[in-house]
Formats: structure tokens, sequence, C-alpha cells
């Protein structure tokens, strides 16, 4: 028949192959070391920051209750936008000789 043929040519090819194992081929071999995080000092001062920022009031009532007071006492009255846009570019021109 031509099954026991098939059969022989079969064998023939297979025999120059490796058998097939189920091992783990990463059991001999050598442990790779663990992985590491190390967080750099400039990290840990932003974490830190961060952290400070986050916990702070977002309106700090000290200074508020000193604005306040100075309105409501007329302290603020006599300011005018022209004086306080004078001031304000006095301010930048002062910065801009800085930088």
């Amino acid at each position: 028949m031509r099954i026991d043929a098939y059969n022989q040519i079969a064998q023939v090819y297979s025999a120059g192959r490796p058998a097939r194992t189920n091992r783990n081929p990463y059991v001999n071999q050598v442990q790779a070391p663990a992985d590491d995080l190390q967080i750099s000092q400039l990290g840990k001062d932003y974490q830190t920051a961060r952290a400070a920022v986050a916990g702070a009031p977002d309106i700090r009532e000290d200074v508020v209750a000193v604005a306040r007071q100075n309105l409501e006492s007329g302290k603020y009255d006599n300011l005018s936008g022209a004086s306080f846009a004078d001031r304000l570019l006095e301010k930048y021109e002062a910065a801009q000789a800085l930088a």
C-alpha cells in the first residue's frame, strides 16, 4: 500500500529534527536582576512642594482680612485708575531693566 510508503518517508524526514520538549527554555538561565526605581532629589523636592501647595488654602484669609479692613475703613477710596496704571507701568519698566 501507498500508506506504508508515506509513513516511511515521514520517518526519514522527522529523524533529522530534534525532538520537541515541553521544558521551559529559561529554567537554566541566570535570573535577571529585579527592576529598581530611584527618584532623584529634584523629583523628591518637586513632590514635597506639590504636597505643600495642595495642602495650602486657595484663599489666604489673613491677607484678605487686612485688605477688607482697609477697604471698609476708606483707606483705598482716593485711588484712581490712572494712578494705579502709572504705578503698574513703573513696576513693569523696573522689571524690564533688571532682565
